[in-house]
């Protein structure tokens, strides 16, 4: 499996083929046992969270009916950004990943949700669920790797287009939901051929995304403005911010988790064969925390254990803080790094990736990258079945 890039060492070199496949048995008992545990306290905390963002977010549009008066405005706009930061991360992303599916709710569940977001939950569903678990870190396969508009690895070619890369990537976070409306859609690629642009399917999605965009728009931009009466303008104003701090917070926290230094990619050969060990192996390596408390994890959506969130997309998002010591105690046992920091920490890594890889290979370092290293196995041993990643209708 698993040539990785490292500037150092190879921190595999000294697992055998057995370790990695005794590994992967330990997270499997580890994942059934979570699996075996969910139940009522599981149910109530989920539907804890969404009344508690509900209340959030009529509360902070009510209060916005007197924008127009600066502490209205703050506490309106405070209470509506903290509301659609819970609504995408906690429990938007984590209900479409399947996590709340076991409850048979027709409510919370990803075959029904459909979040406040430009992307339409079945694309994204598809581009992230689908793909990126599937292919986390896969240099050419997971396009989650610099969202086709940057350069965030070495073996990634360079052009000179990536010298703005760090301006592309601040207009992105500050536009993120419709950068991830067009990423879901493959825009760019789509529109660069007229056979793509003519394509049924094509042109499906992107109606379906357009649909999604203007509904989006109307409800924040014509329809609760209006209903503010005199305070339309301040509420407008209200409603742009609570978009743009949801926003940058979110494209901090997804920056977190796979683009600070110390995390590994991987080369598109690496998988071929990949056993079910060695799938568990690529997510460990190519994921990084954010260490934390009760509060940072909840309005990460729990993504704070981005390492134990890509070994087990589909358990409860609550659950990640329990296996946690777990998942750590497994990387000490078996030498390999336990990438985490504080949130400052790990958005200034990210960010200086992004500045770094800016540059062509180089200007990067003095002495050269050394080989990758070679695969795990001399042998590819029989396909085995992957861990399951939840899509939609699982």
């Amino acid at each position: 499996m698993t040539t990785i890039q490292k500037q150092d060492r190879n921190p595999i070199a000294h697992l055998t083929p057995e370790d990695v496949e005794n590994l992967g048995r330990e997270l499997d008992a580890l994942r059934e046992k979570v699996i075996a545990s969910r139940g009522a306290d599981d149910a109530a905390y989920i539907r804890k969270v969404i009344k508690t963002q509900r209340v959030l977010e009529m509360g902070g549009r009510a209060v916005l009916l007197a924008s127009k008066f600066p502490p209205a405005w703050f506490v309106g706009t405070a209470a509506l950004s903290i509301a659609k930061i819970l609504e995408n991360m906690e429990i938007g992303h984590n209900v479409m990943h399947g996590q709340w599916d076991w409850m048979r709710d027709p409510k919370i569940h990803s075959t029904t949700w459909e979040w406040d977001h430009a992307s339409p939950a079945e694309q994204w569903k598809h581009s992230h669920n689908e793909l990126h678990h599937t292919y986390t870190n896969v240099l050419g396969k997971d396009n989650d790797l610099g969202y086709g508009i940057m350069r965030v690895d070495e073996g990634q070619k360079w052009h000179p287009a990536h010298l703005g890369q760090p301006l592309w990537n601040l207009v992105n976070a500050i536009f993120f939901q419709y950068g991830i409306a067009a990423y879901d859609l493959e825009l760019g690629k789509n529109l660069s051929s007229e056979k793509r642009r003519r394509d049924p399917a094509f042109k499906a999605r992107l109606a379906a995304t357009l649909r999604k965009v203007r509904r989006q728009a109307a409800k924040d931009y014509v329809v609760h403005p209006l209903l503010s009466g005199p305070s339309a303008p301040t509420t407008l104003a209200a409603n742009l911010t609570a978009n743009l701090i949801r926003n940058l917070w979110t494209h901090s926290v997804i920056m977190c988790g796979h683009f600070p230094e110390g995390v590994e990619t991987f080369e598109r050969t690496s998988i071929e064969g990949e056993t079910r060990g060695e799938w568990y192996l690529r997510q460990m390596l190519g994921s990084a925390n954010i260490s934390g408390g009760p509060l940072l994890h909840i309005m990460t959506g729990n993504l704070s254990f981005q390492v134990e969130h890509h070994l087990f997309p589909d358990l409860p998002s609550n659950r990640y803080q329990e296996i946690a010591p777990h998942v750590r105690n497994l990387f000490e046992r078996y030498g390999l790094t336990y990438t985490t920091g504080s949130l400052p920490k790990q958005v200034a890594s990210a960010w200086r990736k992004v500045i770094r890889l800016s540059l062509p290979n180089d200007l990067l370092a003095k002495k050269k990258r050394p080989a990758r290293p070679a695969p795990l196995r001399a042998v590819a041993p029989v396909r085995q079945e992957r861990p399951r990643v939840a899509t939609a209708g699982s």
